[in-house]
């Protein structure tokens, strides 16, 4: 049961490329560069908490695509001054 909810984790992080896609609605190019050079991290380390010992450790990756991809919105359209 554990490597079935890190797989549904690890197919919930692959959902959240949608979001890391779409920030050009938002962000500058070279921002939306570096989220999604971060997803791709996150997704190499989805991958190895899924096929490791400790699978069900990737349910926290998607919670932590969110809490990336929101505070980078966030910081950039407060403090950089990014409009949509």
């Amino acid at each position: 049961m554990p490597r079935v909810l890190g797989w549904i984790g690890f197919a919930a992080h692959l959902a959240t490329f949608v979001w890391y896609a779409a920030s050009g609605l938002l962000a500058p190019g070279w921002a939306v560069g570096l989220l999604l050079l971060a997803w791709a991290a996150l997704t190499v380390v989805a991958f190895r908490l899924v096929r490791g010992d400790r699978p069900l450790w990737t349910l926290v990756v998607p919670v932590a695509d969110a809490a990336v991809w929101f505070g980078a919105l966030s910081f950039g359209e407060s403090v950089l001054g990014w409009t949509g």
